[in-house]
């Protein structure tokens, strides 16, 4: 009984022995192998014999490209607007012994790192060219923090801007400020709407008032002329302007008698006069 005890015991100790010093490294991952607590070396892709107990695997680490999605935050512009943005960005390890001991969590560390400077890029920008210059900001992110991934044994592969937009508050803000725009657009239109119309108004009075200067000089002109030629077909001083009075009186008499609707009779002044004179001459 003791034997059989030994015997499975013998059986898994060599198991194990052989599964700690025959690994099979997969495609895509590097391992690092310390040995008593300090680097030896890095296993690539493979069959590889370690020194069972001695030699240990510490670190498994992906060389395939890493997607690190930034989480969203809370940016100040320049100009004290709130925007929130987040970013994504594409990383590959290239010196696994480097990404493994040069910092804590090489993950962590990019994550930070991009939101970090992603707060330093738009905070020196204000709200407008911050919300207009999304390639600016990815080309400036990724140039200020491709040297120091590099000194964590990677490469910065990519970095992209997923969206930049006015907190709610903000952008209730920037609604409110529109339509105040708008408003005073309208009403700026309208004043100068109304100037115009005022001043079309006032040429049109002074354009009527001209012409109706011209008609009353031409009148008097005309009317001038009419006294002169009367003047000299009647010798009589008085006869002139008694006869143009006249002219002008049977005119408005004959207007006022063709007015439509009218109901006025007009009697001459003299009337009386000359009916007393026809009664005379009866008598």
């Amino acid at each position: 009984m003791g034997g059989e005890i030994i015997s499975v015991l013998l059986v898994l100790f060599l198991f194990i022995t052989l599964w700690k010093g025959v690994r099979i490294v997969p495609q895509g991952e590097e391992w690092v192998v310390e040995r008593l607590g300090k680097y030896l070396k890095t296993l690539m892709p493979g069959l590889h014999v370690l020194v069972p107990y001695i030699d240990n695997v510490s670190y498994k680490v992906t060389t395939k490209d890493l997607i690190m999605d930034i989480p969203q935050q809370e940016v100040i512009t320049r100009d004290n607007a709130v925007l929130i943005t987040n970013a994504i960005a594409f990383v590959k390890v290239t010196d696994t012994q480097s990404a493994v001991y040069g910092v804590t969590n090489f993950q962590m560390a990019v994550m930070n790192l991009v939101q970090t400077s992603l707060r330093a890029i738009i905070g020196d920008m204000e709200l407008d060219q911050a919300l207009s210059s999304r390639d600016q900001i990815k080309t400036r992110l990724k140039n200020s923090i491709a040297d120091d991934v590099a000194d964590w044994g990677l490469t910065l592969k990519s970095v992209e801007i997923q969206d930049i937009k006015p907190s709610p508050t903000m952008q209730k803000s920037m609604e409110m400020q529109a339509a105040a725009e708008r408003e005073r657009k309208a009403t700026v239109t309208k004043a100068e709407g109304d100037k115009q119309a005022a001043i079309l108004e006032a040429e049109a009075r002074l354009e009527a008032a001209k012409r109706d200067a011209e008609v009353q000089v031409r009148l008097a002109t005309a009317s001038a002329e009419a006294i002169k030629l009367v003047s000299l077909a009647l010798p009589d001083k008085d006869l002139p302007a008694m006869y143009l009075l006249g002219e002008k009186y049977i005119q408005a008499v004959k207007d006022l008698a063709g007015a439509e609707g009218s109901r006025t009779v007009l009697l001459p002044s003299d009337l009386m006069k000359t009916l007393e004179g026809v009664l005379g001459q009866r008598r």
